[in-house]
């Protein structure tokens, strides 16, 4: 693994790299057609994320609307 080490830390940044992308990976990659889903989730899952905002976001105003004597019970 640290068989070259030295040699490597010698030459220089500017040297064309050894390797090649083949050229058919990149046909595969630009061609993949862009995904439906947002974040990885489906529409359901981001449902049930949005929601459950919703709710904390209705009990903290509510929290704060009784600590602060706006409203009583």
């Amino acid at each position: 693994m640290f068989d070259n080490l030295r040699d490597d830390a010698a030459s220089g940044y500017d040297e064309k790299p050894q390797y090649q992308a083949a050229a058919s990976t990149e046909s595969v990659y630009s061609a993949r057609l862009p995904s439906k889903r947002f974040l990885g989730m489906t529409s359901f899952q981001l449902f049930i994320i949005s929601f459950m905002f919703f709710l904390a976001v209705c009990l903290t105003g509510s929290l704060v609307l009784f600590a602060t004597g706006k409203i009583g019970f």
